[in-house]
């Protein structure tokens, strides 16, 4: 029968360097006032590495009061594809300060959030990120305002939290202002109804860089399919070409709509982007990276929300009077070029 090796203790770790339990217990804590020599701080970090010996952090917490673990609360981001990378913006955020991620994923579900939040704030953790699959405006659960907390890729419809939102406005205008200047005349824009912000804004973007350049809009220069995917880029790029037939450039809602309108120019033997430029919006490098010619879209900065987001709530942790200069923090969405424009 194998032994179950012995932890070894900060009693040990102090009975093989000569020092008190105290000494011991000063220099992993790296108490600030501590008077000890570095002679002995050598000896007792020699002695911890000698046996392997970890500090409790458990109990470590319970005298500091601090966790040091934020919350992650997502609707259904952990299975879309661009959830990895606010992820992993959080994780590195984090890391800087030590803190660790405990993630759950609620479906969408009010009750899984609220059940969710409450094993949390049981947990005793000192802050929470609520993130959503897509730029949505939520009415965020009465339990956050417990603890610090930020909203990701969401504002709140009462204002009462800090939200990282990508700007999508400004990406309609970067992405139309794109193809004008570079000598497309005709301009025309596929969209979606669907009930997000995304669809109403970058709309908007593109409309004001019409204005801002003295092109006309025409509401037939825009076509809105039920959902973004491939088919309303396809059946809209059939339909605007059909109707102007002059128009030579696209600003398709997303890489997916993106991908239908290619399709559509294939069919109607409109050769990309000598005939017709196209331009998506998400950067889907499975597809804007696949496609031929490749895809010019905007990249969503999804890593570098969750990065400001996972910085943000720290800070608001360890300054609990400071409180950010808007309280909607909206990031720049670049512009990727690649061969399609």
């Amino acid at each position: 029968m194998t032994k179950t090796k012995k932890i070894p203790t900060m009693k040990d770790v102090a009975k093989l360097s000569g020092v008190s339990q105290t000494t011991v217990s000063l220099i992993i804590n790296k108490a600030p006032k501590a008077n000890i020599s570095e002679k002995t701080n050598q000896a007792v970090r020699k002695a911890i590495k000698q046996l392997g010996y970890r500090p409790n952090v458990i109990a470590q917490n319970l005298r500091t009061r601090q966790s040091h673990v934020i919350g992650l609360i997502t609707d259904e981001v952990s299975v879309t594809p661009f959830a990895g990378e606010m992820i992993l913006g959080v994780l590195d955020a984090l890391r800087e300060s030590g803190k660790l991620l405990m993630m759950m994923d609620s479906g969408g579900e009010e009750k899984n959030e609220i059940k969710q939040i409450d094993v949390l704030l049981s947990r005793q953790i000192e802050g929470i990120i609520y993130a959503t699959m897509r730029h949505k405006v939520i009415r965020a659960p009465d339990l956050l305002q417990e603890i610090p907390c930020v909203l990701l890729n969401c504002q709140d419809t009462g204002k009462l939290f800090s939200s990282l939102i990508p700007d999508d406005f400004m990406g309609g205008v970067t992405a139309t202002e794109e193809l004008i200047k570079r000598g497309y005349s005709c301009v025309g824009m596929i969209n979606t109804t669907e009930h997000v912000p995304a669809t109403e804004l970058r709309e908007q973007g593109f409309r004001k860089a019409l204005s801002d350049h003295g092109k006309p809009f025409e509401a037939d220069r825009i076509y809105y399919g039920e959902d973004g995917n491939a088919k309303t880029g396809y059946d809209g790029a059939k339909q605007l070409l059909a109707i102007h037939p002059e128009m030579d450039a696209l600003f398709c809602f997303n890489d997916r709509v993106a991908m239908g309108a290619y399709d559509a120019a294939r069919q109607m033997n409109k050769k990309i982007p000598q005939q017709l430029a196209i331009i998506g919006f998400d950067d889907f490098t499975l597809i804007s990276e696949s496609v031929h010619p490749p895809l010019t879209t905007m990249k969503l900065p999804h890593y570098e929300m969750g990065m400001k987001a996972g910085r943000q709530l720290v800070k608001m942790i360890k300054q609990p009077r400071w409180k950010p200069a808007s309280r909607i923090l909206k990031l720049p969405i670049p512009l990727v070029l690649r061969e399609s424009i």
